[in-house]
């Protein structure tokens, strides 16, 4: 629906509007992201007797309609330093859309995403896998607006690469590859979510090797297929497969495929026996 309706802006209002309300609101979680993510590796930079300690700023009024409240702001010593380069960063991407700095935001949106989100199983990260694989498909061969909103939304929801030199690039209007965020963080997280099983197991497995290596062959495939027919390609097309496949062939060579399907972080695994106890005690009350 959000991708549609994007595509529905661009049709109907003028680029430049939508460009300028969308982006200025991405840019500036953007910042917010940047900082998110250069936090831990900063704050070792401090004397611990800063690195928590709080620094009160001007509380966030109240806006009708938005917020019914003033909202306080807190935030740490190594936060607050980190504000002026992240905002900068926002800034200078902000007017002059430059691919590096439209890359530093989107790489913090994907390292970010992938840190805070958990698909909880292997079961449930295969089923929205296949589903996204269904969707990527439909949206890019079988309807324009797939390559409309990536090509006309000028925001860091996709990595930019030259498909040439850049001196030979110079004075003319650039020629970029692209890279979806969500062909980075989907994956992602079904990755990550290996690398957690391989934790729990004492990494006495090596499926994080395995399904790493799956997403590195999958998109080198996306990029050979896209340089080859010279037109778009879903990269979950290719990456999807790539990731499942090994790791249910790495599973099956192991004659772990069973336990690897069943694996769910502690978390989903606590929430499913709080449902079951749940539906327990209400059988009892309603017999």
């Amino acid at each position: 629906c959000v991708l549609f309706g994007l595509f529905l802006l661009f049709k109907y209002l003028p680029k430049w509007l939508v460009n300028t309300l969308l982006s200025s609101y991405i840019t500036l979680l953007g910042a917010f992201a940047i900082n998110a993510v250069a936090l831990p590796f900063v704050t070792r930079l401090f004397p611990e007797h800063l690195q928590n300690k709080g620094v009160k700023l001007p509380s966030i009024p109240v806006i009708p309609l938005l917020i019914k409240e003033p909202i306080p702001i807190e935030l740490s010593i190594p936060e607050l330093a980190l504000c002026v380069p992240s905002l900068s960063l926002g800034v200078w991407y902000a007017y002059t859309k430059n691919w590096l700095a439209n890359n530093a935001l989107g790489i913090s949106f994907s390292v970010l995403g992938i840190e805070q989100v958990s698909l909880g199983s292997v079961s449930t990260a295969t089923i929205l896998l296949c589903g996204l694989f269904v969707y990527d498909i439909f949206w890019v061969f079988c309807t324009p607006v797939m390559v409309n909103v990536a090509k006309n939304f000028e925001a860091p929801i996709k990595l930019l690469f030259p498909r040439g030199p850049l001196r030979a690039m110079a004075g003319t209007k650039p020629n970029f590859a692209m890279l979806g965020l969500g062909d980075i963080v989907i994956p992602g997280l079904f990755v990550a979510l290996m690398l957690r099983y391989d934790v729990d197991h004492s990494f006495k497995t090596t499926y994080f090797q395995s399904v790493f290596w799956g997403y590195v062959g999958g998109l080198g495939t996306t990029i050979f297929v896209m340089n080859y027919f010279k037109a778009a390609q879903p990269a979950l097309l290719y990456i999807v497969p790539a990731v499942l496949l090994t790791v249910a062939a790495h599973a099956v060579l192991r004659g772990e495929l069973s336990q690897v399907w069943k694996y769910q972080e502690d978390h989903a695994a606590e929430n499913e026996a709080a449902d079951q106890q749940a539906i327990a005690v209400t059988d009892k009350k309603s017999q």
